[in-house]
């Protein structure tokens, strides 16, 4: 009996041994996660003011432009739309006074002063009468250009606010 107890402490001894050194060191895995989201921003305001500046009202065929700015993530397709406040979605606007019912209209427009008209007709997935874009991750300057035909109204001050949109 005393040497069955011996093998059986000798075995215990050994499969000890072994299942701990089996385990040292114990190792596990796991994951470190992100899931990142598509996003855009646009910068305008008064730093993006489009100025036709003091004109005679005789004035004819003006032209004007300034930027905005978006930043979208890396390869992220964006369609920018202008918007008037006279909700006009071919981006025909008219600046207004104070007081007063002459009104200035102006034409939005991309690339140049006698570039294609630009509206408020883009969605996420269409480009619509907007401007097209593909976000790098950083700002990008996007030039906003305005027309008008002619200056023929009461002197005075004149403006109008614009709603730009970027879908993505």
């Amino acid at each position: 009996m005393k040497k069955l107890s011996l093998i059986v402490a000798a075995t215990l001894a050994v499969t000890t041994s072994a299942v701990l050194a089996a385990t040292s060191p114990a190792t596990a895995t796991f994951q470190v996660l992100i899931t990142v989201a598509k996003a855009c921003s646009v910068v305008a305001g008064a730093g993006s003011n489009i100025n036709f500046n003091t004109v005679d009202s005789s004035a004819t065929n003006l032209s004007a432009n300034n930027n905005i700015s978006v930043t979208c993530s890396k390869t992220t397709p964006y369609n920018i739309g202008l918007l008037p406040s006279n909700n006009d979605t071919t981006g025909l606007g008219q600046m207004k006074p104070a007081t007063g019912a002459d009104r200035v209209a102006y034409q939005l427009r991309s690339v140049s002063a006698t570039g294609p008209v630009w509206g408020s007709t883009a969605t996420a997935t269409a480009v619509g009468n907007g401007v097209a874009g593909t976000g790098t991750g950083v700002a990008q300057t996007i030039p906003v250009y305005a027309t008008v035909a002619d200056a023929n109204v009461t002197p005075g001050a004149y403006s109008d606010t614009v709603t730009v949109q970027v879908n993505y």
